[in-house]
């Protein structure tokens, strides 16, 4: 695995001018406007990358987007990989530990995830203070390597408490919307029954969805600060079922974009 890190992490190093400082993942339906955003663009095509998956999710754009946000060094993987689609969860951690690799220190990820709460609505914010993670596996499983990290890994704070103060400052600011909640990983890609929907509010959980976990896991056993934020593209109410497509999610995510790249772009200014 090492041998592999290096090799992908050489590749993308040759390619880009500047040491990235900052790693942002887009989600579903998210990062047209976010790309917009940063100057002097270098795009890698994860099909090049020695050993990298590539994005089998049609929303997701599959690329590597590396260049500048607001004076700040930011590669963004335009796509995301989820173990549903028969990745295994190292194959999920590699493009953060490359991200590692190449210097980055903070890490800003965007999801679509199901609404849990029935005082909040789809179409708005949740900034994730913990997480509950119902996946099958997960990324540090066998073999450890202590030069990425230890064998056990604290987890009281996967999600940065400086971050969040400061993308919440910048929220009340910029007067957007945002919630704070708990999100539950799921391994999908079927979506819950009205069942699994109380079963998920009785444990906790403010909103669920089928990523963000393994790569906090990946992120947080390398030592970098992490910051997630989902929009909430569904409202998963098991007394009132409704039937979820795909296009619906990809266009109440399109709509919550704007405010995610104003505090996105804006917590990167302040780091």
């Amino acid at each position: 695995m090492l041998q592999q890190l290096k090799e992908a992490t050489d590749f993308i190093r040759r390619r880009i001018k500047h040491k990235p400082e900052v790693g942002v993942i887009l989600g579903t339906g998210l990062g047209n406007r976010f790309v917009k955003a940063i100057k002097r663009q270098t795009i890698i095509n994860y099909n090049v990358i020695p050993h990298f998956p590539i994005s089998t999710v049609a929303t997701h754009k599959g690329q590597l987007v590396v260049g500048e946000v607001n004076g700040k060094q930011v590669i963004t993987m335009r796509g995301r990989l989820h173990y549903y689609e028969g990745y295994s969860m190292h194959q999920i951690a590699l493009p953060i530990r490359v991200m590692k690799m190449l210097g980055v220190e903070v890490l800003l990820i965007s999801n679509a995830a199901g609404n849990l709460n029935p005082n909040w609505k789809k179409g708005e914010l949740m900034l994730l203070d913990d997480h509950v993670n119902l996946m099958p596996d997960n990324p540090l499983r066998g073999e450890n390597y202590e030069v990425l990290g230890p064998r056990f890994p604290d987890m009281s704070e996967p999600y940065s408490q400086p971050l969040q103060k400061k993308l919440s400052a910048i929220a009340r600011k910029k007067k957007i919307n945002i919630h704070r909640g708990i999100y539950a990983a799921v391994q999908g890609p079927s979506l819950e029954t009205r069942a699994e929907y109380r079963y998920l509010r009785t444990i906790g959980a403010d909103a669920v969805g089928m990523s963000t976990v393994p790569e906090v896991l990946a992120a947080r056993h390398c030592g970098m600060a992490c910051c997630a934020v989902s929009v909430l593209t569904n409202d998963c109410n098991p007394d009132k079922p409704a039937a979820v497509k795909l296009e619906s999610i990809v266009k109440v995510a399109g709509k919550a974009e704007k405010n995610l790249v104003t505090l996105f772009t804006g917590l990167i200014a302040s780091l």
